[in-house]
């Protein structure tokens, strides 16, 4: 009996030499495996452009299903790896990240280890952590006008650089303060290291069960980060004092128009991300790595603390 086929889905970004490279390579190395390496289309067109050998190479949703797809193998940075968990979301297969960007916070290999990674993978050396994400929903005269998801955060911004975006927050279904701003982002643990953490929010363990809310150059007084229970609520109220429409962002990649009244509602979603890990370790470790922490001088624990 022949063994059932197995499907890998590489997502680089080939615009660039290195990531194409990368590409090429790893599907050389999946092909030598017997494995069939999925692309999308337009990356199938520039891999063989640079490969031609490569033909045996599948389509994602031409030749291969999402629900067909074992594993993600993602070459670049994090805005790789949100494009890749666009492309599977809700499929379970689970994204195993090569850095081959700058900072690239949920890849778990960085380039020199590449063909080490995609061994592992094939041979289904890694675990699986599951990764939160949020829904978010507008509504515009009590009608749903949009709904998506984010991984790292959903953010409310002024749409125009002249005119500051008038909000009201909201927590549970209470409200809590109204100011003018330049925009609000709403976060997950994930993206308390990306665009919440640059606004001035706190760095959150992946494993808090929570999400943050980080006003963004607020006319307040009490316009600080919150963090509030995962299972909360929270919502942005465009106002129309000042004239100004705002625009959602999920993940920087999909967007809305938000004109004055729209309400943006923001909750946990019951679908996560599933990254694998081939390194399991302390958060810590990864905060220290990727932002070059000094931690000279420690010590370390002594006997039992």
């Amino acid at each position: 009996m022949d063994a059932p086929a197995r499907y890998i889905l590489v997502v680089a970004h080939t615009g660039r030499q290195d990531s194409l490279d990368a590409g090429v390579a790893v599907c050389s190395q999946l092909l030598e495996a017997g494995a069939t390496p999925v692309l999308s289309a337009d990356e199938r067109r520039d891999l063989l452009a640079a490969e031609p050998s490569l033909v045996e190479v599948a389509v994602l949703g031409t030749d291969v299903r999402a629900e067909e797809l074992e594993l993600v193998i993602v070459l670049g940075g994090d805005g790789t790896i949100l494009r890749a968990a666009e492309l599977v979301r809700g499929c379970g297969a689970p994204l195993l990240g090569v850095n081959l960007g700058h900072v690239g916070f949920l890849a778990e290999s960085e380039r020199d280890d590449l063909r080490e990674a995609v061994a592992r993978g094939l041979a289904n050396d890694y675990t699986v952590e599951e990764r939160m994400t949020l829904s978010a929903r507008v509504k515009l005269d009590n009608q749903v006008v949009y709904e998506s998801w984010a991984l790292n955060e959903a953010t409310v911004e002024k749409a125009s650089r002249e005119r500051m975006l008038e909000v009201v927050i909201e927590v549970d279904g209470r409200p809590m303060e109204s100011f003018g701003c330049d925009g609000v982002v709403m976060s997950t643990p994930t993206g308390s290291t990306a665009y919440s953490f640059s606004a001035g929010g706190p760095v959150v363990w992946p494993g808090v069960a929570a999400l943050l809310l980080v006003p963004l150059s607020a006319h307040a007084l009490f316009a600080r980060p919150l963090v509030v229970d995962a299972e909360s609520s929270l919502a942005i109220e465009v106002l129309d004092r000042a004239g100004g429409a705002g625009i959602l962002w999920c993940d920087g990649r999909r967007a809305f128009d938000l004109p004055p009244g729209a309400r943006v509602v923001v909750r946990r979603s019951p679908v996560p991300v599933r990254l694998a890990r081939l390194h399991p370790g302390p958060f810590t470790d990864r905060l220290v790595h990727k932002f070059n922490l000094p931690v000279a001088g420690w010590r370390g624990p002594v006997g039992r603390e």
